[in-house]
Formats: structure tokens, sequence, C-alpha cells
């Protein structure tokens, strides 16, 4: 095991760094190939540790830093939740990484972008495995750190620089949380291991557990866009589609759904901490759907999406259902990658035109991709018998059996933004395929790389098999999951089950019909609507509830204004005008004493002859 845990780090790492040092003196079909094989590699590797795994186990590789009591190895941990994580995120990055070579084929720089992309994986590997936190912190930040730059990979053009900066910043507020939690958990216990952690909450009040739940929460707030801080996931959209479907699907955004799992047996025991991650949740979710109503870029569009069905796991964890939680992970990620690499084909086939508003025909020009995506749609709706469908209803039951006025209010609003989803998915669907107008282009780098969206179709198509409902059997998650906390399955009669499931279908296919009916009979609807000025309540919406507007008024104009103060008043009026004035000073009187300095021997003798004269003068008359 060890052996496949160190290969499944080493791969992408050593793809990475070769790619970054090498890269620009090789092929281009060599890094291309180099860096596929090692992220397939990691994925072999991952496959194989799943194959021989038998109980949880960890793996310790050697010390990393000692000092006093803070020791830090680098050691990996394997268990249900971070195995199938690792599988999962070997196989999407796989894939994105032969759709990655055709799409980008007519892009320059390609070492750095395919550096970056196996940086990436190794980042998000490293996060999962890591047994002590240091290490996830070192995951945490390296996830960061890449996201930044392929956000902003096409550098030179501003805003994509902006939206990468815009990026980094952001999250840096959940890090900044994680840190204190990091050293504050270490000054409690003493220790940073994260198994030990999770079994010591017992030892600690319950208003310290809350406030290490709630800084775990703003660590995941940041790092998977949650309310406030998921401003920066909708600007994310600039970088190429690549490596927007690893941020959304495989990468990054997940990395905070699992912090909140992998630490649940330690913050789980605080029902204040667990309300407001569910919560936060629920805002979410309904947050993401209601703004993607009123998008008109697609990859804004999913982009929301994605804050959306976060915000559903984030309700999973807060209703201690982990194994629910990880369960729409899993098939979320097939279907948001799949609707991602969908996306850039439908872009590239429209001469990189992303309003879907200017789009429309291509269920006839490009039928793969047509019905590859109706099925990725099919799954973010939520549709009966999809693998969307049985993973948010394995959440939805959980708030259900939860109970409490809190948890029944939040199934309330995962009701509604069930139904918004349906709404909005079919909106997209018959914008961009409906009708027989759109100009397309299709070359050869598309068909192939209409053939990766094959896979992510059938997974998320058939990914309910992960955990079929209890009245059909024990699901594989719910036996898999069962020894850790949070992954019991929900107590509940098959009865009951069933009516919920009812429940969730009739209100997905309600969306459904809804969206047939304003956009799918014509494209009477479609054009008034594209030529229409938004209303107030559609500017709200597209604007993402004016959030951005918000941030700018509350904290980064005063910061302006401050730094504004500081520089100019402060910095230059005050400081530096004071030393420029001393500096002035000591300059003339240095230049009027070097009027003495003639050169003349006889001039020093009588200037010396009348000093001595002057004191001997003085001191004559001190003597009177």
């Amino acid at each position: 095991m060890q052996t496949y845990l160190t290969l499944m780090l080493l791969f992408p790492l050593a793809g990475g760094l070769t790619c970054a040092l090498a890269g620009r003196k090789l092929p281009r079909q060599a890094v291309e190939i180099l860096a596929c094989a090692a992220v397939w590699g990691s994925f072999v590797c991952a496959a194989l540790a799943a194959a021989s795994y038998a109980a949880p186990q960890t793996v310790t590789l050697g010390g990393w830093f000692s000092s006093f009591d803070l020791l830090i190895p680098i050691s990996l941990y394997l268990d249900p939740l971070s195995l199938s994580l690792a599988v999962m995120i070997g196989f999407v990055c796989g894939l994105i990484h032969v759709y990655a070579v055709f799409y980008m084929r007519k892009e320059g720089d390609y070492a750095r972008f395919f550096a970056l992309l196996n940086i990436f994986v190794f980042a998000m590997l490293t996060l999962v495995l890591a047994e002590s936190l240091p290490l996830l912190y070192l995951g945490w930040e390296g996830v960061g750190f890449c996201s930044y730059l392929l956000i902003g990979f096409w550098y030179t053009d501003k805003n994509n620089a902006d939206a990468g900066r815009k990026a980094f910043i952001t999250t840096r507020i959940g890090d900044t949380a994680l840190v204190i939690a990091l050293a504050w958990m270490f000054q409690l216990f003493g220790t940073l291991s994260i198994t030990q952690l999770n079994g010591m909450g017992f030892l600690m009040p319950g208003s310290i557990v809350t406030a290490i739940g709630i800084l775990f929460l703003i660590a995941a707030m940041g790092k998977s866009a949650q309310v406030p801080l998921m401003v920066w996931l909708p600007d994310a959209m600039a970088g190429p589609t690549p490596v927007s479907a690893m941020i959304h699907a495989a990468t990054m955004v997940t990395a905070g759904v699992y912090l909140l799992s992998r630490m649940y047996p330690l913050i789980g025991s605080s029902a204040t901490a667990m309300a407001t991650i569910a919560v936060t949740g629920g805002v979410t979710a309904f947050y993401g759907a209601t703004c993607a109503l009123a998008q008109r870029d697609l990859k804004r569009v999913l982009a929301f999406s994605t804050i959306s069905q976060i915000g559903y796991m984030m309700l999973g964890v807060g209703a201690g259902a982990v194994t629910a939680a990880t369960f729409h992970l899993l098939v979320h990620a097939f279907f948001k990658a799949l609707l991602f690499l969908g996306a850039g084909c439908v872009i590239t086939a429209m001469h990189h035109e992303q309003d879907i508003f200017k789009m429309g025909g291509l269920r006839k020009t490009l039928p793969l991709t047509f019905w590859c995506y109706l099925a990725g749609a099919a799954c973010l709706a939520g549709l009966p018998l999809t693998g969307g469908f049985f993973s948010k209803d394995s959440i939805l039951v959980a708030l259900w059996h939860k109970g409490g006025t809190l948890y029944q209010s939040l199934y309330a609003l995962a009701l509604l933004t069930a139904l918004i989803t349906a709404y909005y998915s079919f909106r997209m669907v018959y914008l961009v395929f409906g009708g027989s107008d759109g100009h397309k282009h299709v070359h050869v780098e598309l068909k192939f790389m209409q053939l990766v969206l094959i896979p992510l179709a059938i997974l998320g198509l058939f990914g309910g098999v992960l955990n079929l409902p209890s009245y059909i059997g024990e699901g594989f998650l719910t036996r898999f999951f069962a020894g850790l906390a949070g992954g019991a399955a929900v107590e509940g009669t098959h009865t009951e089950e069933l009516a919920l499931q009812a429940v969730a279908a009739t209100i997905a296919l309600a969306g459904l019909l809804a969206a047939y009916v304003r956009y799918g009979k014509g494209r009477s609807q479609r054009l008034l609507e594209a030529k229409a000025y938004p209303t107030a309540m559609a500017a709200f919406l597209l604007n993402g509830w004016y959030f951005d507007r918000l941030y700018q008024a509350v904290l980064i104009r005063p910061y302006q204004a401050l730094s504004g103060v500081l520089w100019q008043k402060v910095d230059e009026g005050v400081i530096d005008d004071s030393l420029d004035r001393l500096a002035g000073g000591l300059g003339f009187s240095g230049s009027w004493l070097g009027r003495w300095s003639t050169g003349r021997v006889s001039i020093y003798i009588v200037s010396f002859a009348a000093g001595g004269a002057l004191m001997l003068g003085y001191l004559a008359w001190l003597a009177l």
C-alpha cells in the first residue's frame, strides 16, 4: 500500500516538474503525453489501492519538521473517504487532461499549462491523503496557488489577470481562519495529527469545539465558494475551460467539503457548528441557483450551479450525513466535468461565443455533444433515476430525518432550490441546443474532444449505483463508510423514503416543464428576452445579488481611501517630507561649512589663530 500511495503522489509531481523545467526543450506532443501519463498513472495506483484496501491505515514516508514538541511527519492516511476521492480525482482529471490536449492545441505556452495541471492534481491528492493538518494545509495552499496561475493563464488580458488575483485574495480569508484553527488545536491538544485530533473532541468544552468548527467553516467558505466568500468563482471562468472543469469537478471547490467531512468526528459533537454549516449550505445553494437563472454566459451559468451544488454538500455535512455529502460530491464531479467540457465543445464550435442567447441549433450539428450535455443537465436537475437524483435525494432525506424547525426549513429551502435548478438547467439546454440558427465550426480537435464526454455521461447517469436507496438494498457507499463518523445510513422506513423521493422527482419534473413552456416551444421568447433590457430583479440576479458592489463599497473603497491617506498624507507628507527637510538642512549646513575648505594653508593658520584667540578671550572673560 505504501508503494501505491507514494507513486500516486509522485507521478503528477514528477510530471509537473518535468514539464516546468524541461518542457520548452521537449516537443509539444511529448509534453502532452507525459502530462496525461502522469495523471493516469496516479489513477492506476489509486485503483490498485482500492482493489487491495482492507482497513484504514497510516503510511509514514519520512520526517518533515521537528522542533521541541512540534513533530510533523510526511504521513498519509487511507480510509474510505480519502480513497473514494483519490480514485475520482485521478479518473476525472485524467479525462480532463486528454480533453485539454485537443482544446489547447492552438495555444502557446503548453509547457506551463500542463505543468500547472499536473501540480494541481498533486496538490489535491496531497490534501486528500494527508494524515496531518500541516500536510493538508500544504495541499490546500497548493490548489489555491495553481488555481491562481491557471485562472489567469492568459495573463496578458487584464480581466483574466484580475480574476486570478481575485480568487487568490478572496480564498486567503478562509486560509487565515484555517491557520488560526491549526495553531489553536496544537496549543490545546499538542498534536496536529488528524486521526488523533478526531478522537480528542470529548476533552474540550463544547464552546471550544464550536469555535474550531466555525473556523473550519470559514476556511471552507473561501475554498468552496460559499456565502459570503463566493464572489471569486464566477470570475474564475476567465481561465481555459479544462481549468474550469478541474476547479469545479475534481479539485479546489470540493476541498472545503472534504475538510469538514474529514474533521467531522471532532466538530460533529457541536450542534451549533453543524447548524451553522447547514444554514451556510442552504443559503448558498439557494443563492447560486437564483443567480444561475439570469446568466447569459454559458460558463457562468455552470459556475453559479457549482456554488449551489456545493451548498447541497454542505447541507449534507451539516445534517450529519457525511456519506450523502460524499455521494453527491462524487456524482457531481462526473456530471459537472461533463457539463464544462461539453460547454467547451459548444464554445469552440461557436467561434468562442459564450452568450447562450446567441446560440441555438447545435442539437443537429453537434449531436454527440447534445446527448452528453443533456445527460449532464438531467443529472444537475435531479431528474428521476439519474445519478444526480439519487445523490441529491440522499441529502434531502437526511435533512428531513434530522428533524427540528431549522432542518425542516432547510429541507423546504432545498426543495425550492431543486425546482429552480431544474428550470435553469433546461433553460440552458433549450437556448444552446434548441432552434435552428447558430454559427458553428466543427474541426478535427472538436471530434476528439467530444469522445471524452461519453464516459462522464455514463458515470453521471448511472452514478446512483454507488449508493442506491435502502429499499433496493444497502448502498455500496453506505457499507463502505459504515465505520466512519457520519457514515451510518439514515434511519427511516422504506415508505417514507419513497414518498420523499416522489416529492423530489415531482419538483424536478415541474422545473423541467416550466423551462419547456417558456423556452422549449420556439425561438420567439428567446429573442424577446435577448433584446429586452433586464428588469430590476433580472439585473439583481445577473450581478450575483450585487455582492461585488457591496464589497466594493464596504471593504475595498474604504481600504483604498485609507491607503491613499497613509500613502500621500502620512508617508509622503509627513515621513518622507520630514526626512527630506532634515537631509536638505544637513546638506545646506555642509555646503556652508564647506566654504572654509579653500585648500590654502595660510587661511587655515589664520583661522586657527583666530579661533585660539577667541577661546583665550572667552577664558579671560570668565576669569574676571
